[in-house]
């Protein structure tokens, strides 16, 4: 396979990878949130939703966004994503009572994982037909 197939391979799996593992995790969130909710509502009622309720579902709402932008562009959504995972470290770190980073690292880590691979296939996509040279050497690539 040339330069051109591995890269272009390698962008396709990137996007099914950050696509799956934005999916898979929004779907757990959103059950798990709707079984809050369930149980709340059968043991008290209807009562008016807590602040963390709700900035949970608008942080949900925005990932579940995301897993339906994936399929068009990929710059925009790996930021969203990115953001999304910022916001539930934020929103885990005050409202959380402990072990803030295994909550994060269950909720908020898949999405920087995704939104990390979407921009990294965004950024292979955008070099068709050219040599990427990752190093930290300014003239690595250059030929003399």
């Amino acid at each position: 396979m040339t330069d051109d197939a591995n890269r272009q391979l390698l962008t396709k799996r990137m996007r099914w990878a950050g696509r799956i593992i934005c999916l898979v995790i929004t779907v757990f969130g959103g059950i798990m949130l709707a079984g809050e909710a369930t149980s709340e509502f059968l043991s008290q009622g209807f009562v008016s939703t807590p602040i963390e309720g709700t900035l949970l579902v608008l942080i949900g709402m925005v990932a579940l966004a995301g897993c339906v932008l994936s399929w068009r562009k990929d710059l925009p959504v790996g930021i969203l994503l990115v953001i999304t995972s910022a916001g539930l470290g934020i929103h885990i770190g005050i409202f959380a009572g402990r072990n803030h980073f295994m909550v994060w690292s269950m909720l908020g880590l898949p999405y920087l994982i995704a939104g990390l691979l979407l921009l990294c296939a965004w950024q292979l996509s955008r070099h068709k037909g050219q040599t990427i040279v990752l190093s930290s050497n300014p003239g690595a690539g250059k030929k003399p």
